[in-house]
């Protein structure tokens, strides 16, 4: 039982990790662009039309930039969680008749 936890919990830390890395890979570009784009049309809508670039605005973007860098990387690395941890009930499924086979084999042979 034991060691079935350590199995699935050990496919979870491997696909967070690799959801993180393919953020790295994947995620951060877009994230810049979507949160610049997404800012500055929510902003060009409360304006009611073109904005100038002034400190405000900039500092929007800014925040908006991170938000969005922050939601696409805790997407990634949930997303690559969720399939670790089926990887890990995957991999203990089909190992664990065999090891059941094999204690059934050793207890036999007693």
């Amino acid at each position: 039982m034991k060691a079935r936890k350590e199995l699935i919990t050990t496919g979870t830390k491997i696909g967070a990790t690799l959801g993180g890395v393919a953020f790295l890979i994947f995620g951060l570009i877009p994230g810049f662009y979507f949160g610049s784009y997404g800012s500055l049309t929510v902003i060009r809508h409360l304006m009611g039309g073109p904005v100038e670039p002034t400190v405000i605005v900039r500092m929007i973007v800014a925040a908006g930039i991170l938000l969005a860098i922050a939601c696409i990387a805790s997407v990634s690395i949930v997303v690559g969680s969720i399939a670790g941890t089926a990887l890990g009930y995957l991999v203990e499924a089909v190992t664990s008749p065999a090891e059941a086979k094999e204690r059934a084999a050793v207890t036999s042979n007693k």
